[in-house]
């Protein structure tokens, strides 16, 4: 050791630590070339087996776009023989809902051309127009609504002059299911006229619909409020329902007024059975206020009667099909699981507006088939005989 205190190294611990540094670079050159061998054969097989599959598609003989239409055309009257056949009714609803969805996705000059077509009376105030089933009145999202249409309309009615003047809006819209006659106004001001005597009863319509079952006694008038809640069952949802402000005493022998809630909206609805049979009826409604889905609660809830076709109010705390006993399934040619498609029976037959302007609408063609099955006759016919 020298004065710094620093240690020399003799030849022979030299030797030893060069020995040392070249075994070390050994190993590590070692343990590099083994990770590059492996990481190469991974990739020689992975290639390999890229390869394999190639080779094998380059073997088979390629399907060509004839063959493969063969195939399909050889395979489709198998699917078709394993389907069962339907009934003359469920074709015609079938082609009824087939015929709806067309309508909705239409362009909307077809449209327009289908309801300029359908006028069943006009003056210088009011259109009244015969409403297609299953399109809503209103714009939406999805469908082509009457409103969105109404200026094309406006002006085939006008003969397609290049400035058209004329207008049309609506006023007492019906539901998007239900058919028969629709109110059109040619002005702001026939708009608030209208609604001024529809709020005076001086504009009367009448509705016909068909019931599951038959209402008792057959003649008279339901007055009880509606007002819509929730309906716990699954899932959540909103209906329409009875508010009674009557209710029976404790010992059954009378009614006890009670206090009316406020939400609830006074509705009355006068109805006649014109015809009954098979379990069902044909009966004509007419409803002296406007509350939203009046006749159809005033039927179901009231006079345990729903209408046929009423997905929504044939039960009370759930959304399902409609139920239908077995004979009237019999005389429709139905399945309890087809029961679903059938539309809603609800048609405004016949509108009055002062100066004896009166209107009826013819009925849907599935409207005269229901009637037809389940043996119900108009009054006119059963007067003719």
């Amino acid at each position: 050791m020298n004065r710094c205190g620093r240690t020399f190294l003799t030849g022979d611990w030299r030797a030893s630590l060069n020995a040392l540094l070249s075994l070390l670079r050994t190993r590590e050159n070692c343990h590099r070339w083994s990770a590059e061998a492996l990481c190469l054969s991974r990739g020689q097989a992975t290639a390999a087996a890229t390869q394999a599959p190639d080779a094998e598609k380059r073997k088979q003989p390629q399907l060509r776009a004839i063959d493969l239409a063969r195939k399909l055309q050889q395979e489709e009257p198998k699917v078709q023989a394993n389907e069962a056949p339907m009934s003359s009714v469920q074709k015609k609803v079938v082609e009824l809902k087939r015929f709806s969805l067309q309508l909705q996705k239409v362009h909307p000059n077809v449209l327009a051309k289908h309801l300029s077509r359908n006028v069943l009376y006009q003056n210088q105030h009011v259109v009244l127009i015969n409403k297609p089933y299953n399109v809503p009145l209103r714009d939406s999202s999805k469908d082509t609504s009457i409103s969105s249409v109404l200026p094309v309309v406006a002006k085939m009615m006008d003969g397609m002059k290049a400035r058209c003047e004329s207008q049309l809006l609506p006023c007492l819209g019906l539901e998007k299911e239900m058919t028969g006659v629709l109110l059109l106004a040619r002005s702001e001001e026939a708009v608030e006229h209208i609604y001024e005597l529809h709020r005076s009863n001086q504009v009367q319509r009448k509705y016909w619909i068909v019931t599951v079952g038959v209402p008792v006694p057959s003649e008279g008038i339901i007055d009880i409020p509606i007002i819509e809640r929730e309906v716990a069952g699954p899932p959540s949802h909103f209906k329409m329902g009875l508010s009674p402000v009557y209710r029976m005493n404790e010992k059954g022998t009378g009614l006890t007024k009670m206090r009316a809630h406020r939400q609830a909206l006074p509705a009355a609805t006068k109805y006649k059975v014109l015809d009954s049979g098979s379990g069902c009826s044909l009966v004509e409604l007419q409803a002296f206020t406007g509350v939203k889905h009046q006749l159809r609660v005033h039927m179901a809830c009231a006079l345990a009667c729903p209408i046929l076709g009423d997905h929504k109010y044939s039960h009370q705390s759930k959304l399902a099909p409609q139920k239908l006993p077995e004979g009237v399934l019999g005389k429709l040619r139905l399945e309890q699981s087809k029961v679903r498609y059938v539309p809603l029976h609800l048609h405004a037959r016949e509108m009055t507006l002062p100066g004896s302007i009166q209107v009826s609408c013819p009925l849907p063609k599935f409207f005269i088939q229901t009637l037809s099955q389940l043996h119900l006759t108009f009054p006119k016919q059963k007067d003719d005989k």
